[in-house]
């Protein structure tokens, strides 16, 4: 399987933890509104790429059980900190679950991975849902991979892409929306908001 991880990306983070962590970033309320009402309810949920742990946060106050995990350890202390609670160092490839998850969120995480790697990692968080389980995830819009001003690996998928990093089978419905907005780097950015169920 294609490396998941691109050191570079890891290293920003390891560095910037303190930053990141502390820069009040606000939950993603409105899709993770459409992501609580999809799920049964107290259903389990596994956060990929958790942050400072903010979303962790809103799907605990919703009722939800939550795993939270990170792929940097230095994040993964600042969420466990927040929220009260271990946060595990937890890298994509290493994710083995099988039909363990209700939901699988993942936030403005996959969009680091790398292209080619992309395709079976989402295998594997499809493996980790339940039959019927909702899988949310965002990335940066664009034509081709590369680097942002940080040195950060993007993949930056286009709308027309991306669909086929899903595989064509395993899941009931792929819905796919298009919003602007921004990130840590402040500048305009497209964003691909992707929710996606798996089959019963």
């Amino acid at each position: 399987m294609p490396a998941a991880k691109d050191p570079a990306t890891l290293d920003f983070y390891a560095n910037e933890a303190d930053a990141y962590a502390a820069r009040g970033q606000e939950a993603n309320r409105s899709w993770l509104d459409r992501f609580g009402s999809a799920l049964p309810p107290g259903g389990h949920v596994l956060e990929l790429g958790c942050g400072a742990g903010q979303d962790s946060e809103a799907l605990l106050f919703r009722g939800f059980d939550v795993t939270p995990t990170d792929g940097s350890p230095e994040l993964a202390a600042r969420a466990a900190q927040r929220l009260g609670r271990p946060v595990p160092t937890l890298l994509f490839e290493d994710l083995v679950a099988k039909q363990a998850f209700d939901g699988i969120w993942a936030n403005a995480c996959l969009l680091h991975v790398p292209r080619e790697a992309l395709p079976a990692i989402i295998g594997r968080v499809q493996a980790a849902l339940k039959p019927g389980g909702v899988f949310y995830a965002s990335f940066k819009a664009g034509g081709a991979e590369g680097r942002d001003r940080f040195g950060r690996y993007y993949n930056y998928p286009s709308k027309e892409w991306l669909p086929a990093a899903y595989g064509p089978v395993g899941w009931r419905e792929i819905e796919i929306s298009q919003e602007a907005g921004s990130g840590y780097d402040r500048e305009p950015t497209d964003w691909l908001h992707v929710l996606a169920i798996k089959m019963p």
